[in-house]
């Protein structure tokens, strides 16, 4: 069904080129720990313990560990906590977030022949958010650099590496911004531009109309440019960053037993993504005024709007070594997205020449562009278990996972901007690992649980996303046929990405701290 970003929006532009970045990558090619409370308080190591909803996404074989029937719901809150550090000046944000984190049932269908080795078959389907996308960044600070570098990386260099021809920057007699626009969005590249994007275009158009650049030598249809914003001090900066939405899998499980001692399954999953960026950067300067005009403070405002959906496949089997240890072993496919895009950008400046009035750029464009169709291929994961089972009194269980983030690729890879995104993610981003250790201890009807989880980042410089770790623990009460679990998780991660992709790639140092509170309840029939 299609979805229309902004219901005030005047006009759409159905574009070819693309706007996709690294960054948006990794976005979908990551998983949050989510789940049931059991599975949260227990750093989600239950490749090779099972019997629990949330299991099934680790371990498909896990829904054959359940002796009854089983239903159960939870729900979350979520606060994230964001402490950026931008050229050592300090801010901080936060925001708040209720959910319908999961919810699920498996049936469990026994055999009674004796003679039947294959003893049981579990049945189950499971909806998880895998990751919550509410979460604000502010940032603030003094910067040597401007975000003129931005507009003239893609006006300099856009056109296979020449600049943008002056034609595309310039308003012809009677066309408005947003005609232009929209021109650019629709109708680049061309046979007689092949290199030339039409959001690179527009990003050129903007800086150009707002004053922030202009060309070299007018006269000259295929100038380079320069910037427009004076120099000789530091520039104050702030980058606002808002998002909401969520990643969400529905999983479809089959599950058996051999003899009580082997475990096989097997998930069809369905994921559905629906991300909403909104972001704002504000410079301004002091440096002294020229008798010409020049940038004397700036508003650049993006919407992205992603949405899709995507299909992924698990199989997993878990083994009994004795009645106490067992070993696990899972894996999970490629998902593979099928995502569209939608933008809305806007530019407001104001200029000033020495004893002059300021003068205003207004450039709203009204336009949305909507990209068309692509598939993101996000990587596959191996999950190796191990877990040991104190009889009726608790367990201690350890999971390992392997997902190699370079293989992460836009499609269809001959797509000439998509070529190149795809070599920027094999150059930046490398395989990591993740583990999650787990324990429970029982006392009678109450249960006690504790977990840690680290993850390492999957970048290869290690800091534009840094390591994860992560500490959770709970507890739950079982009253016979219904049980009610409640656990609190901590996760701590620094990361350091670029206000923006191309250009000015300055960015705050960012230490994000993640609060969950979850509570299921669970039904036995």
């Amino acid at each position: 069904m299609r979805k229309i970003f902004f219901l005030f929006i005047t006009g759409l532009t159905f574009s070819v080129s693309h706007s996709q970045e690294v960054s948006d990558a990794v976005r979908y090619a990551q998983d949050n720990l989510t789940g049931t409370a059991r599975f949260r308080a227990m750093g989600g190591a239950f490749g090779a313990v099972g019997g629990d909803l949330s299991s099934l996404t680790v371990n498909p074989a896990g829904s054959a560990i359940f002796n009854n029937n089983q239903f159960g719901t939870t729900f979350s809150n979520q606060i994230i906590k964001n402490n950026s550090n931008y050229n050592q000046t300090q801010t901080s944000d936060k925001e708040n977030s209720f959910i319908l984190n999961q919810a699920g049932g498996v049936f469990v269908f026994k055999d009674r022949n004796p003679n039947n080795n294959w003893k049981k078959i579990a049945i189950g389907a499971t909806y998880e958010n895998t990751n919550n996308f509410d979460n604000e960044v502010f940032s603030a600070g003094l910067n040597p650099n401007s975000i003129d570098g931005y507009f003239l990386a893609f006006a300099n260099n856009s056109n296979g590496g020449s600049p943008v021809p002056q034609q595309f920057v310039k308003l012809q007699p009677g066309e408005s911004i947003s005609d232009l626009y929209r021109f650019l969005g629709s109708n680049l590249p061309n046979y007689q531009y092949p290199n030339l994007s039409g959001y690179a275009a527009q990003q050129a158009m903007l800086g150009y109309q707002g004053f922030i650049i202009n060309a070299d030598d007018p006269n000259n249809p295929n100038s380079t440019y320069i910037t427009n914003v004076p120099s000789g001090g530091k520039y104050y900066q702030e980058n606002n960053v808002y998002t909401t939405g969520y990643n969400s899998k529905l999983s479809f499980n089959i599950a058996t037993s051999y003899k009580e001692r082997i475990y096989f399954g097997a998930n069809l999953n369905v994921h559905i993504t629906d991300y909403r960026r909104s972001s704002s950067f504000y410079e301004t300067n002091d440096n002294p005024l020229v008798p010409r005009e020049t940038i004397s403070n700036l508003t650049f405002n993006n919407e992205l709007y992603t949405y899709g959906n995507g299909f992924s496949f698990q199989l997993g089997a878990i083994g009994k070594v004795t009645e106490a240890f067992r070993l696990g072993l899972a894996y999970e496919s490629n998902t593979w997205y099928d995502l569209y895009d939608e933008v809305h950008q806007s530019l407001y400046t104001a200029r000033q020449a020495t004893n002059g009035p300021e003068v205003y750029a207004n450039l709203n464009p009204n336009v949305i562009n909507v990209y068309e169709r692509y598939t993101l291929q996000t990587p596959a994961k191996w999950t190796f278990s191990g877990a040991y089972v104190f009889g009726k009194s608790g367990l201690l269980s350890i999971d390992y996972a392997i997902k190699d983030y370079s293989n992460t690729k836009y499609k269809p890879t001959n797509d000439p901007g998509f070529s190149g995104l795809n070599g920027d993610i094999n150059n930046q981003l490398t395989s990591n690992g993740e583990l999650r250790i787990g324990g429970e201890y029982k006392i009678n009807r109450l249960s006690l649980r504790g977990g840690y989880r680290f993850e390492g980042s999957p970048y290869k410089n290690g800091s534009t996303i840094g390591d994860l770790n992560g500490y959770s623990g709970g507890l739950g009460y079982s009253f016979g046929s219904t049980k009610l679990d409640l656990a609190y998780s901590y996760s701590e991660r620094k990361s350091n990405q670029g206000f923006f992709a191309t250009g000015f790639t300055d960015g705050a140092n960012i230490s994000s701290k993640l609060n969950n509170v979850s509570l299921t309840l669970l039904f036995e029939l």
